[in-house]
């Protein structure tokens, strides 16, 4: 294939565009803003979760407390009536020892279930606390999130003007090619990574392998405008002074 040297020197400046399309592109895999926004809604689901499990608890401490509740009614209601019966004086004396003997079961039961209750409200603080401690851990989150993403946002805003800067100077610069010096072009890049690279010092600027005397020499013998190719790596070489030929 032959092409004219100056539009062979062009592919460098080709080359250079994808390279940095092909940065932009690896800089939005590995963006740190978005892997601080990952981090962050990582953290803020397990917040979530954290919340979300002392609202379950604080479910439960509701119910146990109703409960207790109930039946701590359910047991003085049962005092007043045994109280009633023997304030009205209408028992006879085997009734009055069974009303007081269940006075008294009735009085060590109602302590036994207050206490339980003191207990469970006790721990339904607790659990509260646990719960605003909770909700503050993922308020603060959820704002640090926010502004990771609007960092993240403007981040990915600044690579697509660079990438849109990129692509129209390849448009640009590929207006200047022949299709066929293209295409291996193209190709060469799609496989490898780099289509063309300059050569410099006998040393091939995509695989930066340094090319042998034999094959420097087949090289400084080919006509210029005759589009030459890394033996290792299949890259056109353009060739300019620096090319130690």
């Amino acid at each position: 294939m032959n092409v004219e040297p100056p539009i062979q020197a062009k592919l460098l400046q080709l080359a250079a565009v994808d390279a940095e399309l092909t940065r932009i592109a690896h800089r939005r895999t590995v963006l740190p803003e978005q892997q601080e926004v990952a981090r962050l809604e990582a953290e803020r689901n397990a917040h979530k979760d954290a919340a979300v499990a002392v609202e379950i608890v604080l479910d439960d401490l509701d119910r146990d407390i109703r409960k207790l509740e109930g039946e701590v009614e359910a047991v003085r209601k049962r005092e007043d009536r045994d109280k009633g019966m023997l304030t009205a004086g209408s028992v006879n004396a085997k009734q009055l020892t069974e009303i007081q003997h269940e006075l008294g079961s009735l009085e060590r039961r109602r302590s036994v279930l207050e206490d339980e209750l003191l207990d469970v409200m006790e721990r339904k603080e607790a659990s509260v606390a646990d719960h605003e401690h909770a909700g503050a851990r993922l308020s603060k989150t959820e704002a640090d999130l926010a502004d990771a993403q609007r960092q993240r946002d403007e981040a990915l805003a600044d690579l697509a003007v660079a990438q849109g800067r990129c692509d129209v100077d390849r448009l640009g610069l590929i207006a200047l090619f022949p299709a066929d010096l293209l295409a291996v072009y193209d190709r060469q890049r799609a496989q490898h990574g780099v289509g063309a690279a300059l050569l410099q010092a006998r040393r091939c600027g995509a695989c930066r392998i340094e090319l042998d005397r034999g094959e420097i020499a087949r090289i400084a013998k080919t006509a210029s405008e005759v589009v030459v190719r890394c033996p290792e790596c299949g890259a056109i070489l353009v060739r300019t002074k620096e090319s130690g030929l």
